[in-house]
């Protein structure tokens, strides 16, 4: 009986699709709806996200304007924008809330590459504890008579591709978004 590999590359997969997304939310200077993913606003007593009461959308390429469906909320929406870690101002005119993005500083873009690079090398020990795992089912399969050595090393081998596979991914994409960072 082998390793099911497919199952571990899975988690892989999500593994990279969670960093992905995680990158999609840091500000680096232009206008991005996805750093509004982790606000919530209380709204009437229940905590939303902000796609969900109001629309977002670009003016240009360093401003974002929300607009509310219910206008009272507009304060609310400011209030949770504010108790963010965002760091941006909202500017708020009765209407809408416009989100302005400041141009990068030297020192901003060296604390995102920082941060892209944090997050790189967590990812990377997300596949190595997926690894890890798949080996220790290695090693408790062979150990219960349901796979032999040779096979148990073939399988450690496959998932030890599948983790360099992926941990380059990573690379490749961390030196992509810092690259992009410092191009703002």
């Amino acid at each position: 009986m082998k390793l099911d590999v497919k199952l571990y590359e899975e988690k892989m997969k999500k593994n990279i699709a969670a960093y992905k997304h995680e990158l999609e939310s840091i500000r680096a200077g232009r206008a991005n709806p996805a750093v509004l993913d982790k606000i919530t606003v209380d709204y009437y007593g229940a905590p939303s996200p902000i796609q969900t009461i109001a629309a977002v959308t670009m003016s240009d390429a360093r401003t974002l304007v929300i607009s509310p469906w219910d206008p009272q909320s507009l304060k609310n929406i400011e209030k949770a924008i504010l108790a963010s870690d965002l760091g941006l101002p909202p500017a708020n005119d009765g209407k809408v809330i416009r989100l302005n993005f400041p141009a990068l500083t030297e020192d901003r873009r060296k604390e995102i590459t920082k941060e892209v690079s944090k997050l790189g090398e967590d990812s990377k020990i997300g596949i190595r504890n997926i690894r890890r795992d798949a080996n220790d089912k290695c090693k408790e399969m062979k150990k219960n008579g349901e796979m032999t050595e040779d096979e148990q090393k073939t399988s450690e081998k496959s998932v030890q591709d599948l983790t360099d596979k992926y941990i380059k991914e990573i690379d490749a994409i961390t030196a992509e978004k810092q690259k992009e960072v410092m191009s703002i």
